[in-house]
């Protein structure tokens, strides 16, 4: 062979050589990088006809029911780019690499590379006896494209697992359609394993995350079971957070105009929301959902009621025996007064029992005169009971009886406000990921107030992320509006709106964030999908405390 011509043919194998580098260099740059499954497989088919110079291709992905379904399909010739990034639907239906008997389906050229697991090469479609490539043919006559050389290659991971099948279709040389040659199918092959791995640390990956997030719904519905109430909550709140978090991140003008979150950053928010309760399953339920004052296992308001019955009986009997000895002596007169006193003092008890049974519902505000009128009933009322005389009240009646405000005593609300230390502590126990670090902070600051007089950690507003501080938000307009506690009465709208308005100007609720929820309507949006039609009442939005229109 002449020098010149031996050089000329060396300098193209190193031109080659450096085509090839580079396209592998570049396919695995994007392997490592590409976190959407369609856009890798499209990426790895792209590589790939650039590789071979292939006039066009087809990758396939593998369903669990062992269908290859068209992914990406490009056709330079024809002008076709179908699925991927296209825009484009492939009209094709998935083809099953198996036949209802179990055996191989010989029919299509992919699906044979599928179950075989082995790579297919034919140099002409047309002189090609081996293997049925009648549909080949078929599209040839209906798009008049002439199928020359094929190259199908099944993707398999490092344990064999099938995950994709490549097709390319006549490599071109000078203009002209070629046979795939051997170097040129080690190569593809070499991409194809390559790409596998890829393909398969992916779907780890995606395997995992979806993991993850039934895993946290899972908390929310073991609470859900636990109690029917808390569970609600930890359903709403996550898609109040997003409903939030989304309008902040459209406003235009304000204070918040230049907060942006990324799809990262609202995976990872939501992920928060699911679990920011998530230390309620060590909350006993009986103080999660301590309906009354005297809720424990069971309302014992009922056993309350029992004795001031006993009372009454008392009274009766106590009464009885001097009306009848008056009556035995003649003293009509005597016997009648006592009937009278007898009378006033069972309706004072029936006032009392009623008086009990109001106080034990527990609202916003109990006046010391209630307090004390408890007292004063323990204090004036003894009963018999199995030969024991005690008060009408025990302390710990009394004490549960006289709470000031809702239902839980000061040492009830330490357990419930404890659930915010078990969640920190299970959530940081947890080895988050580097996207998701942020988790046990966002979830963990939704009992905060802007003026670090919240807990668990009494931060400021300066001290925690705006993300946080969303969830505060959530947290506190869903627990205002919830329709489905039991120790407290739905709240209409307006009066929600107006108690949050208070607690921003009290500095306990982010400012911008407030004015943000309300501008932009979020408040009714979240109202109409999960409030009843008689809680969202009329808004005027001007007369709100504190609001201020950006």
């Amino acid at each position: 062979m002449d020098l010149s011509i031996r050089s000329t043919v060396a300098e193209e194998d190193i031109i080659e050589s450096q085509v090839a580098l580079k396209h592998l260099l570049k396919l695995a740059i994007e392997l490592s990088s590409e976190h959407d499954t369609d856009r890798l497989l499209e990426h790895i088919l792209e590589s790939a006809i650039a590789l071979s110079n292939a006039e066009g291709g087809t990758i396939y992905s593998v369903s669990e029911d062992a269908q290859l379904k068209f992914a990406t399909l490009i056709n330079e010739p024809l002008g076709l780019h179908m699925g991927g990034t296209s825009g484009k639907e492939i009209p094709f239906p998935a083809i099953p690499i198996y036949l209802e008997n179990g055996s191989p389906n010989e029919s299509a050229l992919v699906a044979l590379a599928a179950a075989k697991k082995d790579v297919i090469r034919i140099d002409d479609v047309y002189d090609c006896t081996d293997y049925d490539l009648s549909a080949a043919r078929a599209m040839d006559k209906k798009t008049g494209y002439h199928t020359q050389s094929v190259l199908t290659v099944p993707m398999a991971n490092h344990e064999r697992d099938l995950n994709g099948v490549l097709q390319l279709i006549n490599p071109r040389s000078k203009d002209k359609v070629v046979r795939f040659s051997s170097d040129l199918v080690e190569l593809i092959c070499s991409m194809s394993s390559l790409a596998a791995v890829a393909l398969t640390n992916r779907q780890l990956i995606d395997d995992m995350e979806t993991l993850f997030q039934a895993f946290t719904r899972l908390i929310a519905k073991a609470i859900d079971e636990k109690s029917p109430y808390t569970g609600g909550h930890c359903r709403r709140v996550p898609e109040l957070t997003m409903m939030i978090a989304d309008a902040v991140h459209d406003a235009q003008s304000g204070p918040m105009a230049e907060f942006k979150m990324t799809a990262a950053d609202r995976h990872e928010l939501s992920l928060a929301g699911w679990l920011h309760d998530c230390g309620k399953i060590a909350i006993p339920e009986y103080v999660m959902d301590k309906a009354t004052k005297l809720h424990s296992v069971y309302d014992r308001i009922e056993l309350v009621i029992a004795k001031i019955e006993i009372a009454k009986r008392d009274l009766e009997l106590d009464y009885t025996k001097q009306i009848i000895k008056a009556e035995m002596l003649d003293q009509q007169q005597k016997a009648n007064s006592l009937k009278e006193e007898l009378q006033r003092a069972l309706q004072a008890l029936d006032d009392e029992s009623e008086f009990l049974s109001r106080a034990n519902i527990g609202g916003e505000f109990m006046k010391e005169a209630d307090q004390q009128r408890v007292q004063n009933l323990a204090d004036s009322y003894q009963v018999s009971i199995a030969g024991f005389e005690q008060s009408l009240l025990s302390k710990e009646e009394v004490y549960n009886l006289s709470i000031p405000r809702g239902t839980l005593t000061a040492e009830e609300r330490v357990v419930i406000n404890k659930h915010m230390d078990i969640t920190l502590e299970m959530l940081e126990a947890l080895p988050f990921p580097k996207h998701l670090k942020r988790v046990p902070e966002f979830a963990g600051g939704h009992h905060e107030k802007m003026d670090g007089t919240g807990y668990p950690k009494g931060l400021t507003r300066d001290q925690m992320s705006v993300p946080a501080r969303i969830m505060a938000i959530a947290d506190i307009f869903e627990a205002l509006t919830a329709a489905d506690r039991p120790y407290k009465d739905a709240k209409p709208l307006s009066e929600c709106l107006f108690i949050m308005g208070k607690m921003k100007l009290g500095d306990h609720i982010d400012p911008d964030l407030f004015d943000v929820f309300v501008s932009s309507g979020v408040y009714l949006e979240y109202a109409r999908q999960y409030l009843k039609p008689e809680q969202i009442d009329e808004i005027e939005i001007d007369k709100i405390p504190g609001y201020n229109k950006s």
